[in-house]
This record gives structure tokens, C-alpha cells and sequence, in this order.
């Protein structure tokens, strides 16, 4: 069982890597911040958040940036790398219908012309590889996330290469993880990165496979837990 998170409240976060905050105890520490994104509405000064504490003299921040909670009340999750964990702990316990029939399981698996990195790749005896690429969503908009957040040639390289593992007759996923209880649904930024939905368009009608999924979020557990929408 892990240590239970560190509240406090945020001052800045800045050099997307840093946030200061101040703890409730009064101390004020930096902590790291494990979301190169644009973090709009994640990451405003005044914000109750909690911080991880790691112990490891080796460490250049003892502590880690996880949860926000906005003025409205929504939970969000900061850290983009929770997704992977919270996207393969759903798998194991079979709570995603569409990818339950796998069972086995090997992350950041090479892949492609690019050389990139699947997320996740599930195999099954008697049934085609299926290759997963989670994407952390957290930008909200009246109920809405969108993604990406920012431009993405990084996201765009991902779409091309999953095009290229259908071709080749295998299943390719793409998984969006709500980390924020304010969205119900998700759609593509098309305002932020019109290259990006036009691609993302194109890989849906050669078939990539879309799901959206949102998670129970508290300072003490975070949960994948609930199928949403994709708005085309």
C-alpha cells in the first residue's frame, strides 16, 4: 500500500517539469510535474492539490505532483503517466469489454517504420495482435474533454504507425483515459490541432478502434472504471 498523498495548495507551476506548492502545514516545496502538456484548466494558481513523497535520496524532487482539484470541484489526474497503469490494471481485472478476450500483455513493445513504442500489446491465441496507444485527457470544456491539448507531432507519428498495424491485419486501439470527473464525454481538439483530426478521421475509416474511458478519482485510489462517449 503506498503512503498516503501530501495536500497542499498550488502556487505555480512553471518549466513544465516544476510546480511550487505550499503544503498544509504551511511549508512551501517544489515538486516534480510529470505532464509536458499544455495543462490548461489542470493547473491554476489557488488549486487544491496532492503530492506524492518519495524517500529516495537519489531523487532530485521528493516530491511528485498527482491530483488537482479545480474550483468547480472536479478531481483531476496530473501525473500523464497513470494512464498506462490505470489502462493495464482495468485489462488484468477485465473491466474493458472490448480488449477482455486478452490475456496477455507486454508494454512498450517496438513497433513500425518509426521505431515508436506501443502503449500496450495483447495477444490471444487464435485471435490478431491488438495494439493499444493510451492518451491521458484532461482538457475540459462544458462537460467535454478534448484532445490534444496542444499540438501533437508526436500524436500524429502514433496515428501512422497504428495505420500501418492495420494493414498488416492487426487490431489497433486507440484508448483515451479520462483523468478528470468534469468530462462525460470526449471528442478530437480539431481547434488546437486540425492535422491531427484529419488524420485521426482517416484512421477510423481504414478501422482503428476508439475508446473512451473515465476513472474514479480520490486522493486515496484512482479506478478506471466507466465507458464514455467519443463525439465525432
Amino acid at each position: 500500500m503506498p503512503p498516503p498523498l501530501v495536500p497542499g495548495t498550488l502556487i505555480k507551476r512553471y518549466k513544465r517539469f516544476l510546480a511550487d506548492v505550499e503544503l498544509d502545514c504551511g511549508r512551501v516545496v517544489t515538486a516534480h510535474c510529470a505532464n509536458t502538456g499544455a495543462m490548461t484548466g489542470c493547473a491554476e494558481p489557488g488549486f487544491r492539490v496532492w503530492l506524492s513523497y518519495h524517500s529516495d535520496p537519489s531523487r532530485k524532487l521528493a516530491y511528485s505532483w498527482q491530483l488537482a482539484e479545480d474550483f468547480a470541484g472536479n478531481l483531476i489526474g496530473i501525473n500523464t503517466l497513470r494512464a498506462n497503469q490505470l489502462v493495464r490494471e482495468a485489462l488484468e481485472e477485465g473491466r474493458i469489454g472490448a480488449l477482455s478476450a486478452y490475456r496477455h500483455i507486454r508494454p512498450e513493445v517496438r513497433y513500425g517504420e518509426q521505431r515508436s513504442r506501443i502503449d500496450l500489446l495483447l495477444r490471444e491465441s487464435g485471435l490478431p495482435d491488438c495494439y493499444v496507444e493510451i492518451k491521458s485527457v484532461t482538457l475540459l470544456n462544458k462537460e467535454q474533454g478534448f484532445f490534444p491539448d496542444a499540438v501533437t507531432e508526436r500524436g500524429r507519428k502514433h496515428l501512422q504507425e497504428l495505420m500501418q498495424v492495420l494493414k498488416a491485419g492487426h487490431r489497433a486501439v486507440l484508448l483515451f483515459c479520462v483523468q478528470h470527473t468534469g468530462i462525460t464525454s470526449v471528442r478530437v481538439a480539431e481547434h488546437i490541432d486540425a492535422k491531427y483530426a484529419a488524420l485521426l478521421a482517416e484512421a477510423r475509416r481504414q478501422g482503428l478502434e476508439i475508446l473512451v474511458f473515465g476513472c474514479q478519482i480520490s486522493p486515496e485510489k484512482m479506478l478506471l472504471n466507466q465507458s464514455l462517449d467519443f463525439v465525432v
